[in-house]
């Protein structure tokens, strides 16, 4: 089977753990990355994020076992000649390009289909949280979005607690660690809280996330609230979850056991613990969410609370099983383009 040919649009964070995880992982090729960085600079902040990643720099190519990569500084997607690389998908990872048009312009350039590392501006071909609806790819989907991290991590918990309670109520805090958006310095940005430090401060924000998870789970329509707090913290993201069930006496070692079970059946999205741990821990996580045991806490009759962990590298891997999910439907839209 040949490998899928992927090119990468950003290469900040979430980029390269797409690069390091690509290229241990034989499904796929990376074949060329976009960025405004300067090829030396974009080496070394990959090689200092991944001591043990064997690459080189050589006339603009990232070279590893696994084969030469492009590196391209292109500064908008309508600039980026995907057609030159015969690119299967482009993962667009920037986050700031999300809108319908920016996206399309990824398709217009040679790419048979976009898969957007963060949560679309507007209404997409789907949305894919890997691990929670993934049976609703279609083949002839081009421009897709594998939501963000603490989107997916919020919709796992609340499938994996829908499927086995009925809930009357949710509302979720998503506690964010600190993003390549925010200013390290007050800075004049898109609204008054967001123009404040982001080193120095806990930012008050609202989340798309709330959208998005009940247009995924429709069974919460009109039953989930969302707030986020950007906190100062480089790594690791925390969700506090509280749960309203239509039904009563459901126990917290009842409760426990639903994310036990799920941690068996599913070991890659989802982990479990019972240690005391703190936001520093979660670094190198590759789950989607890993459940706070010792977070969880019976609040009234029929109210349940409970805290969950992520980070950006789980969000890796999910965009690439969404890429793979794609991949095994056979590449319809390229044999039509073609």
């Amino acid at each position: 089977m040949q490998p899928i040919r992927l090119g990468i649009m950003g290469f900040g964070r979430v980029g390269r753990q797409l690069y390091q995880l690509a290229v241990q992982d034989e499904r796929f090729e990376v074949v060329a990355i976009s960025d405004i960085g300067s090829p030396g600079i974009l080496h070394n902040l990959l090689t200092k994020t991944d001591h043990d990643l064997d690459v080189k720099l050589e006339n603009n190519h990232l070279v590893s076992e696994r084969g030469r990569t492009r590196l391209m500084s292109v500064d908008r997607p309508t600039e980026t000649p995907w057609d030159v690389f015969d690119v299967d998908v482009v993962i667009e990872a920037t986050g700031r390009f999300r809108s319908l048009a920016d996206l399309t312009a990824h398709i217009e350039n040679g790419a048979p289909r976009v898969v957007l590392s963060a949560l679309p501006e507007e209404e997409v071909d789907r949305v894919i949280l890997y691990g929670v609806n993934e049976a609703d790819a279609e083949s002839g989907d081009q421009i897709i979005s594998a939501g963000s991290a603490s989107t997916s991590a919020t919709a796992l918990v609340l499938k994996i607690i829908t499927d086995a309670f009925p809930v009357e109520q949710a509302t979720m805090t998503s506690v964010h660690a600190y993003t390549s958006d925010q200013s390290l310095q007050d800075y004049a940005g898109p609204d008054y809280r967001r123009s404040r430090s982001g080193a120095e401060n806990i930012i008050p924000n609202a989340t798309p996330a709330l959208h998005w998870v009940q247009q995924v789970l429709p069974v919460l329509d009109g039953k989930l609230s969302a707030y986020a707090l950007n906190v100062p913290v480089q790594v690791g993201s925390m969700l506090d979850l509280t749960i309203a069930f239509s039904e009563p006496d459901i126990d917290v070692n009842s409760f426990n056991q639903l994310f036990i079970s799920a941690e068996k059946e599913r070991p890659a999205l989802l982990k479990t613990t019972g240690d005391p741990i703190v936001s520093s821990d979660v670094k190198g996580i590759s789950q989607s969410l890993l459940v706070d045991l010792l977070g969880t806490m019976k609040a009234g009759n029929r109210m349940m609370k409970m805290l969950a962990w992520h980070e950006t590298l789980g969000h890796s891997k999910r965009i690439l099983d969404v890429v793979g999910v794609y991949a095994d439907m056979g590449n319809d839209t390229k044999k039509e383009a073609s």
